[in-house]
């Protein structure tokens, strides 16, 4: 006869075999990010930058004189261009070693579209050579990416189509006289 009570404690580890997620640093060229993530940090900090440059180089122009203001919105632009630069850099480096490459693969991000190819190319599952893997995204990181990147569409689109409404609404105010 079998003593064992089925409402005892479980004698065998319950997390054994739970994996180990590494945590993501976006000032830090070490780790690993994953697609999803590095689609919202890129665009988003980007986003960021220019909301605040052009905030500040809008304040500027309002409060100062037209000769000062150029000596202020240079350093202000050179300092957010700056920040955008080391941020994409860094965090393109972590997504080069969520794919197990070096981060030396990065230097791809001065010819222009190829470094789309971040936003498709797998990360290694599990850990690899440059740590552990990066943590599962959340719903909240994807709703962000659908957002983000209709934008980015939205924005190519309108790029095209105002200028073609304004050459449209032009001939035919011109074919009405």
């Amino acid at each position: 006869m079998d003593t064992t009570s089925p409402y005892a404690t479980p004698k065998a580890e319950v997390l054994s075999n739970q994996e180990e997620y590494g945590s993501i640093n976006i000032l830090s060229a070490k780790g690993r990010i994953g697609r999803l993530r590095y689609i919202v940090y890129t665009i988003g900090i980007t986003f960021f930058c220019y909301l605040i440059m052009g905030g500040l180089s809008g304040l500027f122009a309002a409060t100062l004189s037209e000769d000062s203001v150029g000596l202020l919105i240079l350093p202000i632009t050179a300092l957010g261009i700056g920040a955008m630069f080391f941020i994409n850099i860094v965090l393109t480096i972590q997504r080069c070693h969520d794919f197990n490459m070096s981060g030396w693969l990065s230097l791809i991000l001065v010819i222009p579209l190829v470094p789309l190819i971040f936003w498709f190319i797998p990360g290694t599952v599990g850990a690899n050579k440059y740590g552990p893997q990066s943590p599962p995204n959340r719903s909240g990181v994807m709703i962000i990416v659908i957002i983000l990147v209709m934008i980015v569409v939205l924005g190519i689109l309108a790029a095209i189509a105002i200028p073609a409404y304004q050459e449209y609404l032009t001939r035919a105010a011109a074919a009405g006289m």
